[in-house]
């Protein structure tokens, strides 16, 4: 049996020297005496594996498991402490350690299913609900509160390659086109598709500038000319694979060169979609496939809201939310290096159920792997009943 538990060994796929730099880099142990930004780490990443809804909990929970704190290097749990932390440290040092991480796991990524070898990626948000009241900063509406979460979908094993938080009403748009947002320049023959919340032809035509290839739904009110056409094969379910040219007045100045616009009738909605793109070296079946693939952002999305702590927070001010979001995709990073790396066979979801039953277990992280949910009673040890005698 390992001397270690399931969480150290966890733990220890952290770079410590590379944590240390995006530390150092933000000031976060300075004049720190007993809770350092690693101990956070541990603490906040635990309170993820766990589920856990509220600093009670979580100090509750750790303080039962005392004797196994040694090997991860926890010194004290005092929920006052843990809040004190994600107050006033940086929540930027866990986004800095996040990108960290995305490198390392990447180079481990499965390709997407395509046969074509570009890089492929999904731009998508999606809202954070937040209850006004509890959280003013986040205004959204005059009776809601709100965060959107930003993400550029790696589809080489959908790993999100960017992430940034904004306000619930800040268009998506902007953030692609604002440089403040750090929106990554994609290399040149990747595909990016995306929904009409970023129809911007300006921007466009910048992705077209790179050699980017954008894939996206065409709005009815689209004015163009057209300037060609090419074969349809009618029995993939194109109707019109057409070459165009822009005619309104501003659209014409800021793309000033022809597009495409392919016709698709849908068999499982049984509706006609019209897509917008610059590419015109995939077939047009390929281009529709493409964009119907854009659906599984929106997996992420829902996978992440249902399994990670990001609609319950430990803390109310914007950094603790900000910290908390922060380290549950670092934790979904974890997760997903581990499964790529040992190619575990079932899905993400199971993993992080089984992870978290044997959390703070003595065994080997691979002998869990090898179980499934049913099955982690092997692991545990049998502790016996504890047998009371009532005296009245």
């Amino acid at each position: 049996m390992t001397r270690n538990t399931v969480f150290g060994q966890v733990m220890q796929l952290f770079s410590r020297s590379g944590f240390k730099q995006c530390v150092d880099r933000y000031s976060g142990d300075r004049y720190t005496k007993s809770f350092n930004c690693w101990q956070q780490l541990v603490v906040m990443l635990y309170a993820q594996a766990r589920g856990l809804k509220s600093l009670r909990d979580l100090e509750i929970s750790l303080r039962s498991q005392r004797r196994k704190w040694y090997h991860l290097g926890l010194e004290s749990v005092a929920r006052s402490t843990v809040s004190d932390a994600n107050n006033t440290r940086k929540a930027e040092i866990f986004q800095d350690l996040y990108y960290d991480i995305f490198r390392r796991c990447q180079s481990l990524a499965p390709g997407h299913k395509f046969r074509f070898k570009n890089p492929l990626y999904t731009m998508d948000s999606s809202l954070i609900s937040l209850c006004l009241s509890t959280f003013p900063w986040a205004s959204y509406r005059q009776r809601k509160g709100a965060l959107k979460l930003h993400a550029l979908l790696d589809h080489r094993g959908y790993l999100p390659a960017f992430i940034t938080v904004t306000s619930g009403r800040c268009h998506d748009v902007k953030v692609v086109k604002d440089d403040n947002y750090g929106f990554p320049t994609l290399q040149p023959d990747s595909i990016l598709t995306v929904d009409r919340g970023y129809y911007d032809f300006k921007w466009f035509y910048s992705l077209k500038l790179n050699r980017v290839s954008f894939i996206t739904r065409a709005k009815k009110n689209l004015a163009f000319e057209l300037v060609g056409q090419q074969d349809a094969p009618k029995k993939k379910g194109v109707i019109s694979d057409r070459i165009i040219r822009l005619t309104g007045t501003r659209e014409k100045k800021v793309y000033p060169i022809t597009l495409r616009l392919i016709c698709f009738h849908d068999k499982e909605t049984n509706r006609e979609l019209v897509f917008l793109t610059n590419n015109f070296n995939l077939a047009a079946s390929t281009i529709a496939e493409l964009y119907k693939h854009r659906w599984q952002i929106e997996i992420f999305f829902k996978w992440i809201k249902q399994n990670l702590k990001i609609k319950t927070f430990l803390g109310t001010s914007e950094n603790a939310v900000m910290t908390q979001i922060w380290i549950a995709l670092i934790y979904y990073l974890l997760l997903a290096f581990i499964k790529f790396q040992t190619r575990y066979a079932f899905s993400l979801h199971e993993f992080m159920r089984v992870i978290g039953e044997v959390l703070l277990e003595y065994v080997d992280i691979i002998e869990v792997l090898k179980l499934k949910t049913d099955n982690l009673k092997l692991l545990k040890p049998d502790i016996g009943q504890l047998g009371l005698q009532l005296n009245f």
